[in-house]
């Protein structure tokens, strides 16, 4: 017997926020059982889209039908109620942090059931989370603490969640950002499990094509609040969806422009954390020169980062720079010496979502901006928040914004240039361009570049390989916490660095 199929129709959705019109009578339309790709640019309104249809937001106008009957969601509830739920990029924002893997896994059940009964069967909960888990081929304790986790386990603690009830959609907000190749293969046989044996219709959301390509049947792309293109998979091309995005013809490769390279300006010797994250770590950046740190999720990239930043509690070893020895108890010490950091989790670490444009970047140089007695001078800090909006093209009505109303390449501009008016000497990038689209990644690829050619040094820690290749001057590549191999980025290729970042000889 043939499953019964459910139509979601989404009609004239429309939707405003101060200063911007994000959707402009969009249609959009998919079955359940399919697998479906949503993708623009950032700002282009797929993340708003999904949020009317998840029911995070309710203020829009339009319509939304299952099976032709017209349907209400103006709340999360409604939404769920019907089948629908979200996954969102951002994990820590939807995970509860003082509740245990199998609370935030058996969440919306616990609540649902409140009402129908006084006690909570803990155990039950556990073994029905546990369930879940091991059908996801994940080995992480229910009982831990959803804070001990890293951000891959965070992510499939909330795909678990979402797929304890039954549901008609499931929403992916960039599911595959925090995961290693590994953990990708296994949420893609997830996918499509969901979607051909239990005739749920999948919205994907990646800006990481080639795995569009490899697990979408139907693609719809947005531009500037609307849908530019929505068709089979297989008519469309790679080199069509970035057009389609762009609006233009655009290539995504990114050539960086010839400059010296002078002596060496950071040294890194022999440095241990205190977590066993990074051991026996030595590599240098010369003045002007741009150095990968490559390698997969779990390497110790991001805590290599931290760790030089003075984030993580460092065992021993040295930091040397321009031939002085560092003193780096916490981020404050290394800001003060002339480094810094643009975190992995920006939303977490890198911006103050709640707070305005012009605030977040003047954050790390609020002393430019003080008069007599220390007094901050708005007027001034203003003036230079503007000016950098220009310079590194944020898209934002004003510089009162609020961070958290920004998308999320605009946000890692925000947090980036935070750094470029504290007039740093070593710059440390964290997969900067993660959850960013092809063409907010090239202009962060230009900012970094500007800065190499005033001969700053910049640390890019990353697992796209071919950012790295196209970035970097010279690549060392991490495995099992280590540097294992140190590579000349126009002698090597994306073959050789994944040889060593899976540990190969």
């Amino acid at each position: 017997m043939e499953t019964k199929k459910t139509t979601l129709r989404m009609e004239n959705i429309s939707i405003e926020f101060p200063g911007v019109k994000a959707l402009s009578d969009v249609d959009f339309e998919m079955e359940t059982g399919t697998i479906h790709a949503l993708i623009g640019a950032n700002g282009a309104g797929k993340s708003t889209l999904m949020k009317v249809l998840s029911g995070a937001y309710s203020h829009y106008t339009g319509t939304i039908f299952f099976n032709n009957e017209e349907v209400m969601i103006r709340s999360p509830k409604e939404a769920k109620d019907l089948g629908i739920d979200i996954v969102y990029q951002e994990v820590d924002t939807a995970l509860i942090p003082y509740l245990t893997v199998g609370e935030n896994i058996m969440l919306d059940v616990i609540v649902n059931d409140m009402g129908k009964r006084q006690f909570i069967n803990w155990k039950q909960t556990h073994f029905e989370a546990k369930k879940i888990l091991e059908h996801l081929n994940i080995k992480i304790d229910t009982k831990k603490g959803v804070a001990e986790l890293d951000l891959a386990e965070k992510q499939m603690v909330l795909i678990a969640r979402a797929i304890v009830q039954e549901r008609k959609f499931l929403i992916l907000d960039e599911p595959t950002a925090p995961l290693s190749n590994k953990e990708t293969a296994e949420l893609f046989r997830i996918v499509r499990e969901l979607a051909t044996k239990r005739n749920v219709g999948i919205i994907f959301i990646s800006h990481r094509l080639p795995e569009l390509f490899e697990i979408c049947e139907d693609i719809t792309i947005m531009k500037d609040g609307q849908i530019v293109e929505s068709k089979p998979m297989k008519e469309m091309t790679t080199q069509k969806v970035v057009e389609s995005m762009l609006g233009n013809s655009s290539h995504e490769e990114y050539q960086r422009s010839e400059k010296d390279i002078g002596d060496a300006i950071l040294e890194v010797v022999n440095l241990h954390d205190k977590e066993g994250k990074v051991k026996d770590i030595s590599f240098d950046v010369r003045e002007g020169e741009v150095i990968g740190i490559a390698g997969l999720v779990g390497a110790g990239k991001t805590e290599l980062c931290k760790t030089i930043f003075g984030a993580m509690g460092k065992e021993k070893g040295s930091i040397h720079l321009k031939g002085k020895e560092l003193t780096i108890k916490s981020p404050y010490h290394a800001v003060k010496q002339g480094l810094a950091l643009v975190p992995e989790e920006r939303r977490k670490e890198g911006v103050l979502v709640e707070e305005p444009v012009y605030s977040n970047l003047s954050a790390a140089s609020l002393k430019k901006f003080t008069k007599v007695f220390s007094f901050l001078k708005p007027s001034l800090e203003k003036a230079a928040a503007r000016k950098m909006i220009d310079d590194i093209g944020v898209k934002t009505p004003t510089e009162n914004q609020k961070v958290a109303l920004l998308s999320g390449g605009n946000q890692q501009k925000v947090a980036v240039g935070k750094w470029l008016m504290s007039e740093a000497d070593i710059y440390i990038f964290d997969e900067p361009t993660k959850g960013v689209d092809v063409g907010a990644k090239k202009e962060i690829f230009q900012l970094i570049d500007a800065l190499s050619h005033d001969g700053k040094g910049i640390i890019y820690a990353s697992s796209e390989l071919a950012e790295i290749m196209a970035i970097t001057d010279r690549i060392y590549v991490m495995y099992d916490n280590k540097i294992v191999k140190e590579l000349v980025t126009k002698n090597t290729s994306e073959e050789e660095i994944m040889h060593y970042s899976t540990g190969g000889n």
